[in-house]
């Protein structure tokens, strides 16, 4: 058990997620269990879910949650945007260990540092390690996969400043290496298009989600470039499939898309969510 100092204390229970475990368990249980899942044949290797306030997005997030719930894994890797200012192209915790009203989380510093020394090797730096982050869209996930997951697990948390194609790619490959033979979990922690009116996000959203769905993090980023679709997550989204891609996965399958306006029923401007699987069907 790591001393309390070295705990990442959670910077948004109570006001991004529930504060206390009985309604946070109630919520992120209810939120599973409403999920309508389509056959998924084969190896659930990676998800992508959105990470905006449970009240907003939980209910597509629990369709890719509820999707794992039969998984095991020994480790869970969450890759997701950085939205404070850093000086640092990707951020992992300092902390030992992350607090939720759950309970706490180890972090697979092995892995931390193994994945450290080959983004060195390929982009001359690596992960630079921070206390006290206050980054809600790698944290709104641990509650999620608390519930979903039955047994413990440890965590590789990984942070992006930096977005780019070549960056992405470098970090997804640097990734699928580290992992490779392990019983690891990747997450993709993103939103989608931001603050349009409704139609004018679903159609970016469709758009976005067919790139994903085709398995195609090149795609992702040319939608982006041509304005044509977005995410807000995109580097974190885009080295989950290359990973993904690289240790044999070979088919996405999207479970759900929705916008804040479903639950504020305020149309003009709207964050979009979807939720999606990787699978090895093969």
């Amino acid at each position: 058990m790591p001393a309390v100092n070295d705990i990442r204390p959670s910077a948004i229970a109570g006001t991004w997620y529930e504060g206390r475990p009985d309604n946070l368990t109630r919520d992120v249980d209810a939120y599973m269990d409403s999920a309508k899942l389509p056959n998924l044949p084969g190896e659930v290797l990676a998800i992508i879910v959105p990470h905006a306030g449970h009240y907003y997005s939980g209910a597509v997030a629990g369709h890719a949650f509820a999707a794992i719930r039969h998984c095991t894994p020994a480790t869970v890797a969450v890759l997701s945007p950085m939205h404070h200012v850093y000086p640092y192209q990707f951020i992992t915790s300092a902390h030992s260990a992350y607090a939720t009203p759950l309970g706490q989380i180890q972090i697979e510093r092995t892995l931390v540092d193994d994945l450290d020394g080959k983004l060195k090797k390929r982009l001359g730096y690596g992960l630079t390690p921070v206390l006290k982050d206050p980054e809600h869209s790698l944290e709104i996930e641990l509650p999620f996969l608390q519930r979903a997951l039955v047994q413990p697990f440890s965590l590789l948390p990984v942070m992006l400043r930096q977005q780019t194609r070549e960056s992405a790619q470098q970090l997804g490959e640097a990734l699928a290496e580290t992992v490779s033979g392990k019983n690891v979990l990747l997450v993709a922690s993103t939103d989608l298009s931001h603050f349009h009116k409704q139609a004018i996000a679903n159609h970016l959203d469709a758009a976005m989600l067919k790139a994903v769905e085709a398995f195609s993090p090149d795609g992702i980023f040319d939608l982006e470039a041509s304005g044509k679709g977005e995410a807000c997550g995109l580097g974190a989204l885009a080295a989950v499939l290359w990973a993904a891609k690289a240790l044999g996965a070979d088919t996405v399958k999207v479970l759900k898309h929705a916008t804040s306006a479903d639950i504020s029923h305020d149309t003009r401007r709207v964050v979009g969510y979807g939720a999606a699987v990787v699978l090895k069907t093969r």
